[in-house]
């Protein structure tokens, strides 16, 4: 596909995700499947630019390119100044978070609560656009600010209009958060007015649904964020799917187990020893979700102080697992089915 003026892999896209997109992940993600990962969220506010944290979030030394960093804000010249530093510090498309629903974000009208106001989404929009020339920005919104208010098609005219190159769309409003179903008739009104490339986001957590999503929407891409977490896999899974109409064979446990070793590794060295600790245990619960036996697992892992603990506990998990059987098992049969299937 090409994006952005960048031939990519496929219209897979990792979603950002706060606290989850981090270098390892996305590495992990391009390695199993998907065409392109955006970063986390990175703060526009400058003071913030050298904190440990904002470092790492932008922090995507030797990653598989494009490198594209999502930055968040409600200030204009910020994140014209926000997408000038991260550009100088190798992000190779900037994202601009108009999508997000946290309150602490939308507090400070910064995410999804911007698309209350229309002037201002133009005037960082195209101050952001004019501020880093020769870079790529796209933009991630959701259908609007409540049912009442749904104004996607509004900011896509806005976005063509100030020079964004892509849009991504969250197929519910700020005010449903994750809750319901998401729609994708509002991508698809969208899709069928834009010039530029639309990415639909929202429930997509299997082969067939991704297809149903392209299909539904008319979209460019899909945006995969929830169910992938756990499950970095599901990309080259959709990846056959969309390509063949078939399945891959499920993945085998001694490959999970694996995948999952090496994830750890890069989260410790990536982090340091006792922050990766603590950042690898929400991971393994979410690799081991629904597994038969998982829920004791978990409550005793985390509770494990050091790395070698950690490690020794999920190996332990994981060839118990594969001495019962050569896949996952899991404690509820619909939990297999729906593994990760949450809304991305």
């Amino acid at each position: 596909m090409e994006f952005c003026g960048f031939t990519l892999r496929n219209n897979l896209f990792v979603a950002p995700m706060a606290g989850v997109t981090d270098r390892p992940f996305r590495q992990l993600c391009k390695k199993l499947g998907a065409g392109l990962a955006v970063s986390e969220m990175v703060t526009s506010n400058s003071l913030l630019y050298g904190s440990a944290k904002t470092i790492r979030r932008a922090n995507n030394a030797g990653e598989v390119e494009p490198i594209s960093v999502q930055i968040a804000g409600a200030d204009p010249q910020m994140m014209a100044e926000a997408a000038r530093h991260n550009v100088a510090n190798g992000a190779q498309i900037i994202d601009i978070n108009m999508g997000c629903p946290a309150k602490k974000v939308c507090n400070v009208m910064a995410g999804s609560a911007l698309l209350r106001d229309e002037p201002l989404v133009k005037q960082i929009l195209e101050t952001v656009v004019q501020a880093v020339p020769d870079t790529p920005v796209t933009l991630k919104i959701r259908t609007g600010w409540d049912m009442h208010n749904r104004n996607a098609l509004a900011v896509l005219r806005i976005a063509e209009a100030a020079g964004i190159r892509a849009l991504a769309i969250h197929g519910r409003t700020r005010c449903q958060q994750y809750t319901g179903h998401a729609e994708y008739d509002t991508i698809r009104a969208v899709k069928a007015e834009a010039r530029i490339p639309i990415i639909a986001n929202g429930d997509i957590g299997s082969p067939e649904k991704a297809k149903r999503v392209l299909d539904a929407s008319g979209a460019d891409a899909v945006m995969i964020g929830r169910a992938a977490q756990g499950r970095p896999w599901l990309f080259r899974e959709i990846e056959h799917y969309l390509k063949t109409g078939e399945h891959l064979p499920p993945a085998r446990v001694a490959e999970i187990h694996n995948i999952l070793r090496e994830h750890l590794e890069d989260l410790y060295g990536f982090y340091g020893i006792e922050t990766g600790v603590r950042v690898a245990r929400k991971h393994i619960a979410w690799y081991t979700k629904g597994l038969v036996g998982s829920a004791a697992f978990r409550h005793a892992m985390n509770q494990l102080p050091t790395l070698e603990l950690q490690q020794q506990a999920v190996n332990d998990f994981f060839f118990a697992l594969a001495e019962q059987s050569e896949h996952l098992s899991y404690a509820d049969s619909a939990e297999s089915n729906n593994h990760g299937a949450l809304a991305a």
